[in-house]
């Protein structure tokens, strides 16, 4: 019985990743031009803010052109509106090395359906498509009837307690949204109760360190709310302010931008991420 229930799940599992689409989008230019304008950016990054979920497998980005202007011209334009919307995915925090394809195609055919105005037709034939395909799912499989000793990691607020100078405490469980410095509920909850921490543990000074991942060479990343290029900066100062309002004394706490220089390696998310420096502790130095 058991046996047949895993191959029920495993064969809705298979079903599952085969129904799996890719997520598409389309970046529409001006004529002769390869920046990117201010709609369409702003088109771009809604839809970018959808793939905070998603297990992306593979980015791929093609240019294209009008039939105006001659094949070499043409190449070279819709390559640069590639790059373009490739640099626009680098600085909102999205890795490079999900993008497996960056390609200008040159001039698109003029056709598109139920569509007669010329104009119109070169109109949308301007546009760079983004194709995002998700992992498909792990299949399920049977687990072993082992039973695995657990060891218990340290959680942040055993760390706060026990923490001496020059102790760093990565918040792991606080999570930021892609592209801005706030953070979701559910980290709320527990950046509460690691201010709750910090406000009995009166001994200790430090410095909260922000970080982002992704963006191209140490570059900080961009925050959508003010469209400034200090999110790490602005993140470490978010969980400031939340320490101020919970009663950590300022007096205590400084803040700082680390951009991205040093990322902690495997999946991304990890790297949006703040921390904890102690740089005092007690009367002594």
């Amino acid at each position: 019985m058991n046996k047949l229930l895993v191959l029920i799940l495993i064969a809705l599992n298979s079903v599952f990743a085969f129904s799996q689409k890719e997520l598409t989008h389309e970046v529409y230019f001006e004529t002769d031009k390869y920046d990117v304008p201010n709609t369409e950016e702003n088109r771009l990054l809604l839809f970018i803010s959808t793939l905070t979920d998603v297990d992306i497998e593979s980015i791929s980005i093609f240019g294209f052109c009008d039939d105006i202007g001659a094949d070499t011209y043409n190449l070279k334009l819709s390559q640069h509106r590639a790059d373009a919307i490739k640099a626009i995915f680098s600085n909102n925090e999205i890795s490079e090395g999900l993008i497996s394809n960056v390609d200008g195609k040159g001039e698109i055919l003029l056709k598109i359906v139920e569509e007669k105005n010329l104009l119109k037709i070169r109109g949308l034939n301007r546009k760079v498509e983004i194709i995002v395909k998700p992992k498909a799912p792990e299949p399920i499989k049977e687990a072993p009837a082992v039973e695995i000793p657990v060891t218990k990691e340290k959680g942040v607020i055993d760390l706060i307690k026990e923490g001496a100078k020059g102790d760093k405490i990565v918040f792991k469980d606080i999570l930021f949204k892609t592209g801005y410095a706030t953070v979701t509920p559910e980290s709320k909850k527990i950046l509460t109760n690691i201010a709750k921490a910090l406000v009995e543990r009166k001994d200790i000074y430090f410095t909260i360190q922000g970080h982002v991942c992704c963006t191209q060479m140490t570059r900080d990343a961009v925050d959508r709310k003010t469209k400034k290029r200090n999110l790490s900066e602005a993140r470490a100062k978010y969980v400031y302010d939340y320490f101020v309002k919970k009663g950590v004394n300022k007096k205590r706490m400084r803040h700082l931008g680390l951009r991205r220089k040093f990322p902690l390696g495997g999946d991304p998310k990890f790297d949006r991420r703040v921390e904890i420096l102690i740089t005092y502790v007690g009367g002594a130095n």
